[in-house]
């Protein structure tokens, strides 16, 4: 089986300028994906596809690959991630004549995603024979105590009567998409086959490796916590 791991990093973030290359604990925060992919040992490539050549000088010297760069059509507020897989995919095998059985998006903006995560992945993906793999975790809050506010901030009705009693230690585990790892076979992929259908399976991963990181605060919360997991280490 071959893998590629493919790594989306365009520029322009608004709302966090600059998140993918932002210097996290010493190091740019692309940099940590990176490293858990090549550390998996799970890849036949990894590529980081980004339009940016200042994003990709980075992504190279921490030692990724970046054969092109992303069409400026595909690096869009709008733009599909996946229709920038599909880039890599028919680039490879247009101009290096190679294909590949799965492919794995790490999204960088999930920094304390780890190599153990991907492999723990890649083990379900294997073990079930699946079609697709797709990170979660579970939610902080389950979702029964929430609800939306009218305008006038009325709270009638906002929680069932029948929930209104219920401690949360007594409710349903939720969980919810991490965007940390995405595996599907390549086919998939390329036939635009639905993602969330038969034949894919949910990898659970711990609160702590499923930050995902949107704005300023997200980014302070996961470098505290990296500086906090290293210490431990350490000591």
């Amino acid at each position: 089986m071959s893998n590629i791991a493919i790594i989306p990093a365009r520029s322009g973030s608004k709302g966090l300028p600059g998140k993918n290359i932002k210097e996290m604990n010493g190091k740019p925060m692309l940099s940590y994906t990176i490293e858990a992919a090549i550390n998996s040992n799970k890849f036949n490539e990894i590529i980081v596809s980004t339009d940016s050549s200042k994003y990709a000088e980075l992504a190279v010297r921490y030692g990724a690959c970046v054969p092109f760069l992303r069409n400026i059509s595909l690096a869009q507020d709008t733009s599909s991630t996946w229709d920038a897989v599909e880039e890599v995919l028919y680039w490879y095998k247009e101009n290096k004549n190679e294909e590949f059985s799965t492919v794995c998006i790490l999204q960088p903006t999930s920094p304390l995603r780890d190599s153990n995560d991907i492999n723990g992945a890649f083990q379900l993906f294997e073990e079930k024979k699946a079609k697709s793999v797709i990170s979660v975790c579970e939610v902080e809050h389950s979702p029964i105590f929430s609800n939306i506010l009218p305008e006038n901030l009325s709270m009638d009705n906002f929680i069932k009567k029948t929930e209104e009693s219920m401690r949360r230690q007594d409710t349903e585990k939720y969980y919810r998409l991490n965007g940390a790892i995405y595996i599907r076979k390549t086919k998939e992929v390329l036939n635009k086959a639905p993602i969330y259908s038969e034949g894919t399976y949910a990898y659970i991963m711990s609160k702590e490796n499923s930050i995902d990181i949107d704005d300023s605060i997200d980014f302070l919360f996961a470098e505290t916590l990296m500086k906090y997991k290293e210490g431990i280490n350490r000591d």
